[in-house]
């Protein structure tokens, strides 16, 4: 029961820093709660977007293209297909920050990026109908991940380098040493000489038990897919964001006849994970909100086949946390990944495995400093 380190929360940067961890001759032991890839966490739903010029600030993109390679690498060392090369086109008023930001990020990392009016948009798309003052922002070469199999690709190796993993099993304790930790569940009890917190909207408890009180907030979100035409096939039309004026809207094209997949970044109802969530379609505004984008921005009559919820757990400025804690250096958090995390998992858990070895990253995590909240 005696291992390198732990991992409480086998999702996204959790199954990741596994991988990374027993690369590196770590003896690995992943706890979860339930069996990932799971619905209880934020990656599930088949897809995520992966976009370098990044409208949330300059300081995500050198992560966004590092978290680019890995995720190549990963095809590679699994000989799976992860990454669809769609594009993303990026969508929104001229004075949208947003869109700003997807701008000021290119021209400063000189990656390729298209700039439509919305009539170029129409005749490239013709699915696709923007107010006059919209621009589009298209980059040829972000595109679509495939979330799940990107969780259970890390699983792969995980264990091929000799990482354990145990599902069904939530963490009851946390005792923290000078030289280690000791983690009980509710059948066993296990001992490291370091710990990894990844565990999503359940992170609060854990950290909670750290003698951490850090704010972050779990959100209920949906997103469906809608019947779709040709017009919306994955191999001629692109992932999206639109930063629009009724809310922040993301989507996929149709993959494989899934349909179109389409979520509301921005709302959402605060929850505690630990409580029955209302699946989709008990609230009025889950099918509601996605209708109304799609009478506005792709009015061709698409009927909706089925909806899902996720959970996002959200920082304040909505920013991540990936961190070592302020006490115990052996203890490296990542948490409050608000919505646009998934992208960088294969960095995060990197970055998690370097901090754990040898106390620093190559990367600047700057940005996502637990202390900032002090």
């Amino acid at each position: 029961m005696h291992y390198d380190v732990i991992v409480i929360g086998a999702g996204s940067m959790g199954m990741s820093a596994g991988y990374f961890l027993s690369k590196n001759g770590k003896k690995v032991l992943l706890l979860d709660s339930y069996v990932p890839p799971h619905n209880k966490g934020s990656h599930h739903g088949e897809t995520r977007i992966i976009r370098h010029a990044y409208g949330e600030g300059e300081e995500y993109v050198s992560l966004a293209l590092k978290s680019q390679k890995l995720w190549n690498d990963l095809e590679k060392l699994t000989d799976k297909q992860l990454f669809l090369p769609t594009g993303v086109l990026n969508a929104g008023s001229q004075k949208s920050t947003f869109i700003k930001q997807v701008i000021a990020s290119s021209n400063k990392f000189n990656l390729p990026l298209e700039i439509l009016d919305s009539n170029q948009i129409h005749e490239r798309w013709p699915g696709i109908s923007l107010p006059e003052d919209y621009i589009g922002c298209f980059e040829s070469t972000s595109g679509v991940l495939k979330s799940e199999d990107c969780i259970r690709a890390y699983q792969q190796l995980a264990e091929s380098h000799g990482a354990n993993i145990i599902v069904n099993s939530q963490v009851r304790k946390i005792c923290v040493h000078n030289n280690g930790v000791t983690i009980k569940t509710d059948e066993q009890t296990f001992y490291a000489e370091a710990l990894v917190i990844a565990a999503g909207a359940w992170s609060p408890k854990l950290l909670a038990m750290l003698d951490l009180n850090v704010p972050l907030a779990p959100i209920r979100k949906t997103f469906a897919w809608f019947e779709a035409n040709e017009l919306y096939n994955y191999k001629n039309f692109p992932a999206f964001t639109f930063d629009t004026s009724v809310g922040t809207y993301y989507g996929f094209p149709s993959i494989n006849d899934s349909g179109l997949k389409l979520g509301r970044h921005d709302g959402g109802n605060y929850i505690n994970p630990d409580d029955s969530i209302a699946g989709f379609g008990e609230l009025d505004e889950d099918e509601g909100d996605l209708v109304q984008f799609l009478q506005q921005f792709m009015p061709t009559g698409q009927k909706i086949k089925y909806g899902k919820n996720c959970i996002y757990t959200m920082t304040p400025d909505e920013n991540f946390i990936v961190d070592t804690h302020p006490n115990y250096p052996h203890i490296a958090i990542a948490a409050g990944f608000s919505g646009h995390g998934f992208k960088f998992s294969s960095v995060i858990g990197e970055i998690l495995s370097d901090l754990i070895i040898s106390g620093k990253s190559e990367n600047d995590i700057s940005l996502f400093s637990i202390n900032r909240f002090n």
